[in-house]
């Protein structure tokens, strides 16, 4: 099967039970950010910046394990800000599972291998030895945290730890091969972590999937290429969606980094002929969603927004309307699903009602839609029955030659920050002081410290070190 059975079932047993039951509006995913700190500054992301006076506060556990309970929806994607930061992420994976829900954690990796060895330190046996060794010729985990691992004292085995399930999944953020993502999420060096995380999380039996948003300049042929080295290192699933112009990450891209939405993000039209190959590409990669979703995107139907089917909570409640517009926060699921216009949003046939929803295709808004079947055309509860219960597609062969198209990046000298590297490296710019001045932080390698990240602050959106790189390209040019 495409998609493991009992997930499936659990999914669609739901959609039944409300269709039944006639229920107007019902949440199938919930998207739970118990923080909104983060360890990176995405390139496209207005999270930090939107909440950026609420960074210090958390979702008591109790209280987001209430929200999952009040809207009843099957499926939680715990976000952010990165989840991974949030002290009780594993308190509230465990009662999220007691909940009987299936769980994403949507992570941009860098934390997942601390995770994990936590996992293998709270349940080691010689049993495990056979993946301790793998991981050790894989080089990773190393001999030192291999003896940690094995040494692990009484309250590494009493931690509550997130372990292998079928019902949940690892979702690692990806935008694209190395130098592609390392340059959207301003960090060099995180794609290469990302990857090691997914194999490590394959070695020890985790689910994994990978989210990815398109933009303007994203090269199609290079989506290909991602899904297909991601197939080869055996990831689960994928969800695909394009970069939408909100609000907050448009003020953000003109503040902090100077440059033009429109330079970046993707208008209706752009989608469609960036996704012109998505039914494609579900037939030979696992995508998540459904194939009239897939129909929307490369532009042969339309469908009406839903966002309703996948609500937000966060620091300051239930976010309305949708996961990336912000006209107000509620206190209930059912109080904002009572008290929003939900007739205001969207576009229907062709046409915004709403200006900032003129260009929105995203999975958030649209994805349920093709589910519900909100713009229903006969074979369409066929055809996504056929999609999700189908054959999965085959893992691609692992090639070097893929590889070597997957790390274009850092690993062979050619990041983003190549250029303003040698730039403070040339004897110029030794003169000048520029090495003390701007010389770049060790990217952090298996201790990760929440405290301390590499080019900025937690959560602050601080990218003043990679600007300042940045910024000594031009300077050095000037000079010569």
């Amino acid at each position: 099967m495409r998609f493991p059975f009992a997930l499936s079932a659990k999914i669609a047993g739901h959609i039944v039970k409300h269709k039944v039951k006639r229920t107007p509006r019902f949440a199938m995913v919930l998207q739970l950010e118990p923080l909104h700190t983060c360890n990176l500054t995405c390139t496209g992301c207005g999270r930090i910046r939107e909440y950026s006076t609420n960074l210090k506060d958390m979702v008591p556990l109790e209280k987001c394990l209430a929200v999952a309970e009040e809207c009843e929806a099957p499926m939680v994607s715990i976000c952010g800000g990165e989840p991974l930061i949030y002290p009780k992420i594993e308190e509230l994976v465990a009662g999220l599972r007691e909940q009987g829900r299936i769980i994403y954690i949507c992570t941009n990796g860098v934390f997942m291998r601390k995770k994990m060895r936590d996992f293998m330190a709270a349940t080691y046996s010689p049993v495990m030895e056979t993946q301790i060794q793998e991981l050790l010729r894989a080089e990773l985990l190393t001999e030192k945290e291999a003896e940690v691992i094995r040494k692990s004292d009484e309250a590494a085995r009493k931690k509550v730890v997130i372990r292998p399930n079928q019902w949940m999944y690892w979702n690692v953020h990806v935008d694209g091969l190395e130098f592609t993502h390392d340059l959207i999420v301003e960090r060099e060096g995180v794609f290469k972590e990302c990857v090691a995380a997914i194999k490590m999380a394959k070695i020890l039996g985790y689910q994994t999937a990978t989210n990815t948003t398109v933009y303007k300049e994203t090269d199609v042929q290079e989506l290909e290429d991602m899904f297909a080295f991601l197939s080869s290192l055996n990831v689960d699933g994928h969800t695909i969606s394009p970069g939408y112009e909100y609000d907050a990450a448009k003020k953000d891209m003109v503040a902090r980094l100077g440059k033009q939405p429109e330079d970046f993000f993707l208008t209706r039209k752009m989608t469609r002929q960036k996704f012109a190959r998505i039914e494609e590409w579900g037939k030979n990669f696992t995508i998540f969603g459904t194939p009239v979703y897939q129909e929307f995107l490369a532009g042969k139907r339309e469908l009406t927004c839903t966002a309703w089917a996948i609500p937000t909570y966060n620091v300051k409640g239930w976010k309305a309307p949708c996961y990336l517009m912000t006209d107000g926060h509620y206190d209930g699921y059912q109080e904002m699903l009572s008290k929003v216009n939900w007739e205001k949003y969207g576009v229907v046939d062709g046409v915004a009602r709403d200006p900032r929803c003129e260009n929105c295709m995203v999975h958030c808004g649209y994805d349920p839609s093709g589910a519900l079947g909100t713009n229903y055309q006969s074979g369409d509860n066929w055809k996504n029955f056929k999609y999700n219960f189908g054959a999965k597609p085959k893992p691609y062969p692992a090639t070097a030659e893929l590889t070597k198209r997957a790390f274009n990046g850092v690993t062979i000298g050619k990041g983003h920050l190549a250029e303003a590297k040698a730039a403070i490296n040339s004897p110029r710019a030794a003169m000048n002081g520029a090495q003390a001045a701007f010389s770049r932080k060790a990217e952090p390698q298996h201790d990760h410290n929440v405290g301390e990240t590499a080019g900025g602050g937690c959560g602050t959106g601080d990218s003043s070190e990679r600007d300042a790189l940045l910024a000594k390209i031009a300077e050095t040019k000037r000079s010569e």
